[in-house]
């Protein structure tokens, strides 16, 4: 059985993953799906300081406490950045890399090189240095792909404000035994936002798709799942 790790995105906390957890522990498989530092049961560590190297550190963090290996590690949407940290730092843990939505960063490159369009969020940063969540729109958009009252009140229950130095602190990937991990990409295509553009996948990388938005592991927990037991 793997050992998978979820990593949530900006805004976001640990319970974003709550519908998709039991069904891959179901199967026997172990999860773990922390909050980063500032969201969820840490909201409070929430500070200008917070940056993409300590969401790195988390991580990193975590697999070595818990003597973690072979992990299948998922990042959604910003945590592209965070897990491409990861397996630069600790590759020899990794079995497979999992870009679910996400920033699939080069080496040097901050958020807002991956996804230009961050670089508004910045401009309008609350105290020149954390982010509110995003505002909900007419669906198809909702709240992060969410349309269904039901769970655009439980998502808003876990956002927190985004720090801006997570957006524009540069990943380093100069570590070439993180390349030869393999790597799947999960493309929510349905309702995306004007100027969200993805990069071309690279040859040799799996590229698979939910039709549902961006936060499937709300919207769609029994797809995703699905498609996470094919990385294992």
């Amino acid at each position: 059985m793997a050992t998978f790790l979820l990593i949530h995105g900006a805004w976001h906390s640990g319970r974003i993953w709550d519908r998709v957890s039991p069904l891959l522990e179901s199967d026997g498989h172990r999860v773990f799906a922390p909050s980063l530092t500032g969201y969820g049961d840490k909201a409070h560590l929430l500070s200008p300081e917070v940056g993409l190297h300590t969401h790195v550190d988390d991580v990193t963090g975590l697999i070595e406490h818990e003597r973690l290996d072979d992990v299948v590690l998922v990042g959604h949407s910003y945590a592209g950045m965070v897990v491409s940290g990861v397996a630069n730092r600790l590759p020899e843990r990794i079995a497979h890399l999992v870009f679910l939505d996400a920033m699939v960063p080069e080496d040097g490159e901050t958020a807002v090189d991956v996804l230009p369009v961050t670089e508004r969020l910045v401009d309008l940063a609350v105290d020149g240095w954390r982010v509110p969540p995003m505002p909900e729109r007419p669906p198809p958009l909702g709240l992060f792909g969410v349309t269904d009252p039901d769970d655009i009140a439980w998502l808003r229950e876990m956002l927190s404000d985004q720090p801006v130095r997570c957006l524009t602190e540069p990943v380093r990937l100069d570590n070439p035994a993180a390349r030869t991990i393999p790597r799947t990409h999960i493309h929510c295509v349905a309702g995306h936002p004007e100027g969200i553009t993805r990069r071309p996948v690279p040859a040799g990388e799996r590229t698979r798709e939910l039709q549902t938005g961006h936060d499937c592991m709300v919207t769609t927990p029994v797809e995703l799942a699905t498609l996470l037991r094919d990385t294992a």
